[in-house]
């Protein structure tokens, strides 16, 4: 069961169609951890050109995906209620397995140190129980 749908993130996250990458909130403890899910849908935009014939989500939105999740997690704590968390870095990036249409992305994105305007996060996505990818993330919040 859903503790937040997509109208609800968007409570949060400055994030909008078609960038908005998080469709279901299943866990939310503020300023530490956030478990969400992405329905991967074949008419998202980025499958007409990735690749015809063979679509694929790009792995460099699998990695948005996650930051996403962690934003929905920081932003979510009443100090930083309205601001915008920018992606600073990932750092150890591994693409597991490929991401396909009808695949639900089951995303965790654990925040491991906030400082000041600053902060570090481990991102997990899974397909069924499936790894597919997995980082570590940093972010700035404005």
């Amino acid at each position: 069961m859903a503790l937040m749908n997509k109208e609800q993130i968007k409570e949060i996250l400055p994030h909008r169609e078609p960038f908005l990458l998080v469709d279901e909130v299943l866990e939310l403890e503020t300023s530490h951890k956030c478990v969400a899910l992405k329905y991967v849908n074949i008419d998202e935009y980025y499958f007409k050109g990735h690749f015809p014939g063979h679509p694929v989500m790009p792995g460099v939105l699998i990695l948005e995906t996650m930051a996403q999740v962690g934003a929905i997690a920081l932003l979510s704590v009443p100090a930083f209620k309205g601001k915008i968390g920018y992606f600073t870095g990932a750092n150890d990036v591994k693409w597991r397995r490929q991401v396909l249409p009808g695949d639900v992305l089951k995303v965790e994105t654990i925040l491991t140190k906030i400082r000041g305007n600053f902060g570090f996060g481990s991102a997990k996505a899974w397909v069924d129980d499936q790894l597919a990818c997995e980082a570590q993330i940093s972010f700035a919040i404005i």
